[in-house]
């Protein structure tokens, strides 16, 4: 299996076929951007992955109806930050679909073929003028060079736009895989308010792609935490064209697959590099569980746990914490094989501490990009 490359500045218009635009359209009282149109030249085959909140916005409700009508076919993605359409009733659902109604008529395809997505507040209606207003604006703006607009159109609470692509090679033809994504606050997705979308210009088929991205989602947004909420508005789309030649077969999977989580990870990673309120990245491993479902219900425990957050922000070694999250997550785990560590330092192991390294490990959590694991034991 090939490697995917790094494409140094590229994004979700690096892969061929796809150009984007990001403009404002007056949503966010700032004049800043807030609306951005991602448009295949072709019909695409698309995927996605929507929170699982109880509470749902509007723009989830139609993007999935959409799909299901579509039986997966995609020529562009609306997106609007700066209000998220939730908790609207039917008038938020009215414009919803109205979106993607405007969207296919300016782009020329079914409205069906055209999925939304929603950023920002809750239970604010969203002007459906201002967007209908501006998405001939956008459609004119459109360019394979307005990645980066898009992704600073589709910003809320965050510090920077989140972009990256990759390059893979599928039966001697080089295909592409580009994304964005957005989320600083409400983040712990599971598929929080994050939005993601993804482009390849690789050909896959429906049951592929849908594969593809919930193993990419999985082990990416999926595997983050900020501050342990889910949004209302949380989805991951995928899109692809084809317009490369590179064809994703049974034989081909695992080298696509693997290029598109690479691509997921780095988006995941910069958005809870820029969660809002953090100082630190932090890589939680888990080892020596039962189950995979354990080790990661463990590590998610141990992520969102207050008391491990504040002990990492200041310093403290205090490996008590780690175990003690580990211990109350619902896992089986045997303390007197149990081991826990802060970066390479073993500060407990087969039930006894080793408290004589705790300066050496303050000193490590001074750090900005930390790893801790605990071994279960089990």
């Amino acid at each position: 299996m090939a490697a995917s490359t790094s494409i140094p500045g590229g994004g979700v218009t690096t892969p061929r076929g796809f150009r984007a635009a990001g403009i404002s359209a007056g949503i966010k009282a700032s004049g800043a951007p807030d609306l951005a149109l991602l448009v295949s030249d072709v019909p695409a085959q698309a995927a996605a992955v929507f929170t699982t909140n109880k509470v749902q916005a509007a723009a989830v409700l139609v993007s999935k109806d959409h799909l299901a009508t579509s039986r997966g076919t995609v020529r562009a993605i609306v997106v609007n930050s700066g209000c998220a359409n939730a908790c609207t009733g039917d008038g938020g659902l009215k414009v919803a679909r109205d979106m993607a109604a405007e969207t296919a008529r300016v782009v020329s395809c079914p409205p069906e073929h055209v999925l939304v997505a929603s950023t920002g507040v809750i239970g604010v209606a969203l002007p459906f003028e201002k967007v209908r207003m501006a998405l001939p604006v956008a459609f004119k703006a459109l360019g394979p060079d307005q990645g980066p607009a898009a992704a600073r159109a589709i910003m809320t609470t965050d510090i920077s736009p989140k972009e990256c692509a990759a390059k893979i090679s599928i039966g001697g033809r080089d295909a592409a895989i580009g994304g964005m994504c957005k989320g600083a606050g409400m983040i712990e997705p599971n598929m929080a308010t994050m939005l993601g979308f993804v482009t390849t210009d690789a050909a896959v088929p429906q049951r592929l792609i849908e594969r593809a991205l919930r193993e990419a989602v999985d082990e990416s947004f999926n595997a983050i935490t900020v501050d342990g909420d889910s949004s209302t508005n949380d989805c991951v789309m995928l899109l692809a064209n084809g317009a490369s030649g590179a064809i994703v077969d049974d034989a081909a999977y695992a080298t696509f697959a693997e290029g598109l989580k690479a691509v997921c990870r780095e988006l995941a990673i910069a958005i809870v590099r820029g969660g809002e309120g953090a100082t630190k990245l932090v890589t939680v491993n888990v080892t020596g569980a039962a189950t995979n479902a354990e080790a990661r219900k463990a590590a998610k425990t141990i992520a969102n746990s207050l008391l491990v957050k504040t002990a990492i922000h200041g310093g403290d070694p205090n490996w008590g914490r780690l175990i003690c999250a580990a211990g109350r997550a619902g896992v089986a785990l045997d303390t007197s094989r149990a081991a826990v560590t802060v970066g390479s330092l073993v500060l407990f192991k087969d039930g006894q501490p080793h408290d004589e390294l705790a300066s050496q490990a303050a000193e490590y959590l001074k750090g900005k990009d930390l790893t801790v694991g605990v071994d279960l034991g089990s």
